[in-house]
């Protein structure tokens, strides 16, 4: 069962190879009824970001399930993201504390930088700045290293237990890597059965950086938010109507997407599907 199976980070920290992603969960009811029925079926990890604008709403269900004593803080292993907004060196310690604050613990036990580029950052606000023509403004220059050293920071003082990457490609790893005093245990980008990022999925292990696949059924969801941006829906990929799929999931007595995962897990790969569904958490 993929939930009791773990990948080992280089701290000796084990992360569960199935957890709960929670991107586009923004209903608090929605995301508190997500996220409790996913606890009581045995999901232990958890995966936001600031950016997602949930943290407040995953923050109450923890704290009641932890002071209720259903579940110790070390059963669970939750991550969240720096936002682009929050990607310059002035800026990492401030965004991780305000996490902490909203999801009421003292550490998380994943802290990645979501994306490797900065934004303008407009105080009180988690999304970057846009000019008068609705474009967004970036920084003038994103350093790296930089900005690791003060990741790395976040472990010395105890906020988070590892520290990671998320949407970066190999050379921006090799960027970090050749400077980091802490290697960062972990990358989450996109990945599933149509989208395997081999080359980059080898370098990360090569290099003990344990692989989170995001859309690991290949978000068929994805023209929703397309939409609510303004923009006009795309062809998607149906890889849970894929024939081949369907036929190893008829062979099994599984659904689609339970294959779909179940391949990311036997390649080494921890999946975080997306579902506020009760049903399809279960």
């Amino acid at each position: 069962m993929a939930a009791k199976i773990s990948l080992t980070l280089p701290s000796g920290q084990k992360m569960p190879a199935l957890g709960l992603g929670t991107w586009e969960a923004t209903n608090d009811n929605e995301i508190e009824t997500a996220l409790n029925t996913a606890l009581q079926l045995g999901y232990r990890h958890i995966d936001t970001a600031a950016a997602y604008e949930n943290e407040n709403a995953i923050g109450r269900v923890l704290k009641q399930w932890i002071s209720s004593g259903k579940l110790k803080r070390e059963d669970l292993f939750i991550t969240t993201k720096l936002p682009t907004v929050g990607v310059h060196p002035d800026r990492v310690e401030i965004f991780i504390k305000k996490s902490l604050q909203n999801l009421q613990l003292n550490y998380v036990d994943l802290y990645l930088i979501h994306f490797p580029v900065g934004c303008k950052f407009k105080e009180g606000s988690v999304h970057p700045y846009a000019n008068e023509n609705g474009e967004t403004v970036f920084e003038p220059q994103t350093d790296h290293v930089a900005i690791w050293k003060k990741m790395e920071e976040q472990v010395d003082a105890g906020r988070a237990k590892n520290i990671g990457l998320s949407n970066y490609n190999i050379t921006q790893i090799s960027t970090v890597l050749k400077s980091a005093r802490i290697k960062p245990a972990n990358l989450q980008v996109e990945l599933h059965a149509y989208l395997q990022q081999r080359e980059l999925v080898d370098f990360c292990k090569k290099n003990g950086i344990a692989v989170v696949a995001y859309c690991p059924v290949a978000n068929p969801g994805y023209n929703k938010f397309l939409v609510r941006l303004g923009q006009q829906p795309i062809q998607l990929p149906n890889l849970l109507g894929d024939p081949e799929v369907a036929k190893i999931a008829q062979k099994h007595s599984k659904s689609p997407a339970q294959i779909a995962l179940r391949f990311l897990v036997q390649i080494g790969v921890a999946p975080i599907p997306k579902s506020v569904t009760p049903k399809r958490i279960e």
